[in-house]
């Protein structure tokens, strides 16, 4: 065993005490984007950065960093965290507890005088979850160039609220967003804990998940177009029925996925508008959406002509036109596999069984990845739950995680 570890009881005091800010009555977190709930708990994160004597910043993005430099301060950064914005109606768990993990990572060196040689970073940025101003990943994507201030002017939430304004209210500067941008020259790695938000390592009875790499993401919007008309004067052989067209392509979806032979791909249709959406009318037009998850591109190219091949005879013989249009083609990303590596070797080292396993989540280190070596350590979810009020980690598991998290850093640290 090592001779430094993580302490349990203080990550799960620390996780509790932000878990209560946001808390609704059902229990659920609600604390998403710039809302006065994130707000408050962006203030508590700074205090317990400051009490660490920790080096505070929030950049133009409003991400909150707290640096402890290094024996070497030109070295690039070993940079670590996660996010404290929540799903409406979420858990405590997701994002989070990275950011905790970090936190009581921070509060090990310090305790301890551990003087590593290049500067540490933790890291909690914005606006990691889908949001009221369409902005999901939002933090990482700023300081790696992929959102700029033009693609920010005058977008609103649907109360009217201007992502500037809250941006500003958070502490970011949407006229200085220039200066969030992070050169990959300024790191040396990064590492990010986070809940599976599934069963693998749960069935498996795993405790530390090694993220292999975090999922592409392929969506389009699919729209149909029948004829309405009279449900009840209609004869079933004269119908162009929209609504049975979309549902059996959501069939022909399950179908080709259950039957492809890595069970990692997964295609979901979770949105459907149905025209004119009346009892005694036959829909004469639907639109949805459709979804398609996996760890290699050419796999989602895969899933997604099969399925083209089963739309075109499936409009041919209903007697229904088909609009596609592509509103999401996001590359799978690889993680390191350096940092995977070290992770093995870490756990290994503190007798804890680990596992690889893909992403099938987009997270922050999705981005991360396009600048620097990046990481990704999962914990075990019970029931496989997330986004919702009963997501639960052990924090068995936890400890786990953080002392992998700790010794990994510090491997890092030595290496590089």
């Amino acid at each position: 065993m090592n001779k430094i570890n993580v302490n349990k009881q203080r990550i799960e005091q620390k996780l509790f005490a932000l878990g209560k800010i946001g808390c609704n009555a059902n229990g659920g977190l609600d604390r998403t984007t710039f809302t006065p709930a994130e707000i408050e708990a962006r203030n508590w994160l700074k205090q317990e950065l400051h009490l660490l004597n920790l080096a505070v910043h929030v950049d133009a993005a409003a991400n909150i960093w707290g640096r402890r430099e290094g024996a070497n301060s030109e070295l690039p950064v070993i940079a670590f965290g996660s996010h404290i914005d929540s799903v409406p109606n979420g858990g405590i768990y997701d994002g989070a507890l990275g950011v905790i993990l970090a936190l009581e990572v921070m509060q090990v060196l310090e305790e301890n005088n551990v003087k590593t040689i290049h500067p540490l970073e933790l890291v909690s940025f914005s606006a990691e979850e889908p949001n009221p101003f369409g902005f999901s990943t939002f933090g990482s994507r700023v300081i790696t160039g992929k959102v700029t201030a033009e693609d920010i002017a005058g977008v609103t939430n649907p109360d009217g609220q201007l992502l500037t304004e809250a941006l500003q209210e958070a502490g970011g500067d949407p006229n200085d967003f220039v200066s969030a941008i992070r050169s990959p020259f300024e790191f040396a790695a990064y590492l990010e804990v986070h809940i599976e938000q599934g069963k693998r390592l749960l069935k498996r009875e795993i405790p530390i998940g090694i993220v292999t790499g975090i999922t592409g993401i392929y969506r389009e919007e699919v729209i149909i177009r029948g004829d309405a008309n009279h449900s009840g004067t209609t004869l079933m052989k004269d119908r162009a029925d929209a609504f049975l067209a979309a549902a059996s392509m959501a069939i022909a979806l399950e179908d080709i996925l259950l039957n492809y032979p890595d069970e990692e791909v997964v295609g979901t249709i979770g949105q459907v508008f149905v025209k004119p959406n009346a009892t005694n009318i036959v829909p004469g037009e639907v639109t949805f959406s459709i979804e398609i998850r996996g760890q290699a591109r050419e796999k989602i190219r895969d899933i997604v002509s099969k399925w083209e091949e089963r739309v075109e005879s499936i409009h041919r013989h209903r007697k229904v036109k088909v609009e596609r249009e592509v509103k999401l083609d996001q590359v799978p990303s690889p993680m390191s596999e350096k940092i995977l590596a070290c992770c093995e070797e870490q756990a290994n080292k503190l007798s804890y069984p680990s596992y690889r396993l893909g992403s099938m989540a987009g997270h922050d280190a999705a981005h991360m990845a396009s600048v620097t070596q990046a990481g990704m350590l999962f914990v075990p979810s019970l029931a496989g739950k997330s986004h919702c009020p009963e997501e639960e980690s052990r924090i068995a598991d936890i400890e786990k995680a953080g002392n992998v998290l700790l010794h990994t850093i510090l491997a890092l640290d030595n290496s590089q």
